[in-house]
Parts: structure tokens; sequence; C-alpha cells
């Protein structure tokens, strides 16, 4: 599937939920902003987190008081109506931010979905700790593509099963993480894909368009975390994401 495909489908559907509850009419104010480190995470005791080290930032859209939120290489500011979010033309990359994280906020306000503020502190680490029995429990024993350079995922997954490792971050390509080599997300992924019995993504590819990549696969296919909360419920992708508030 095209990723223009894709953000027409969930443009589609976001559309109509949101006349049915006449948001539309009501023209709810959304701002979004980039949160700081502390805000999105708080404090951990580990500091390899990409939104840690600045290769990534939270953007935030609220919604009566109820957030959602977005990870993405492109933040920025942004106030408007629902109306105005979703006709906006996904072009850059914070403009995909901006309507992932309103989605999420809408979606949450309507009681559709949960989890959709990170975890903070080290909360990330609790996650992790429960995603060995998560795996074994529903997949088995697995060979593992990540689809993203989780720190606490990687060093939790690694002892237990076979995982390769997939990332876009020029800084982390070809350096070897926990004992596993992060490989390169555009030439590595088709070998990568072929090689494993299960996808599990991070649901930021939702904002930079590249989850089309990793659906519709003849795989298990799971994605994480707090970006992809909304389009999940909407598309029917399976979700991982334990300790988000």
């Amino acid at each position: 599937m095209e990723k223009n495909v894709l953000f027409e489908q969930l443009k589609e559907k976001f559309l109509q939920i949101a006349k049915e509850n006449d948001l539309l009419d009501e023209k709810v104010s959304i701002t979004g902003r980039a949160l700081t480190t502390e805000e999105a995470i708080g404090n951990p005791d580990r500091q390899d987190f990409p939104i840690v080290k600045g290769k990534e930032k939270l953007l935030q859209a609220e919604i009566k008081g109820f957030c959602g939120q977005a990870f993405t290489d492109m933040p920025g500011y942004f106030e408007g109506t629902l109306q105005d979010i979703i006709n906006r033309p996904l072009s850059t990359n914070f403009n995909m931010a901006v309507f992932v994280a309103t989605l999420n906020a809408v979606m949450r306000y309507l009681g559709l979905v949960d989890r959709t503020i990170h975890c903070k502190d080290n909360e990330p680490e609790d996650c992790a700790a429960k995603l060995v029995d998560f795996m074994k429990e529903n997949y088995g024993d697995p060979k593992i593509a990540l689809v993203g350079f989780q720190p606490s995922f990687l060093e939790s997954l690694a002892p237990h099963f076979a995982v390769r490792v997939l990332d876009l971050d020029v800084d982390r390509i070809g350096k070897e993480k926990f004992g596993v080599l992060v490989e390169d997300g555009e030439t590595a992924m088709e070998d990568v894909l072929s090689w494993c019995d299960m996808i599990f993504a991070t649901g930021s590819t939702l904002a930079n368009g590249t989850i089309v990549n990793f659906m519709g696969k003849e795989k298990e296919t799971v994605f994480f975390g707090t970006t992809v909360a909304g389009a999940a419920h909407l598309l029917g992708l399976k979700r991982y994401c334990e300790c988000a508030k």
C-alpha cells in the first residue's frame, strides 16, 4: 500500500468519526507542540533512548483536556480546528505528526483508545520487562525483526530470541547494541523481513509514513508505543504498549 493511500484512508475514517460526534461543527481547537525531553519521558535512569539523545521529539495535541502524542523528527507548533487539521496536506513529517497526534487525542476523548501518553521515568524498563513474557505467551520462540531501535526492548529481547534490528539513524547503523548489529532500515529491510517470523515495529513509523512497509505482510506484526494508538484502532493493527497513560 502506498503511504498516500493509507493516510487518505485514515483521513476518511477520522472525518467520519468527527462528523458522527459533531466535532467538526464545534470547531474544536487543537494545539500541537513539541514536548521537552523531561515532559515527554521524565528522568529515566538510562540515557540511550532516542528522545533523550535529541533524535526525536514528541509532539502533543490536546482536545478538551485529552491528549494524544506522536514522535517526529520535525517538531513544531500548530493551532487550529479539527477541520483545519484534517484538511492539511500530509506533505511533511510535521504535518503528518500533527495529524497523528490529533487523531490520538480525539480517539482518546471519545473513549475509543487508551494509553496515548508516553510512559515516563523508569516505566519504559517496566514495559520491556513484560515484553519477553508477551512474546513467549503469544508467539513462542519467534525470530524477531525489531523495527526502530528501542534500547530497553532490545536489551530484554536479545538474551531470549533471535533478533535483528532495523533503524534509520545513521549514527546507530552498523553499530552493535546488546550483541545485535543495528542494520540499515532501507537497504537491509527486505532481507530482515524475509528472515523473521514476526515484525515488532515502532508506531513512529506511522508519523513518517514508513508504516506501509510493514503492513500486509504474511508475518505476525505488532506495533508498539503511543503514536500508533488511534490508527491501530481504525486499521485493525495489533499494538503493544503496557505502561503508557
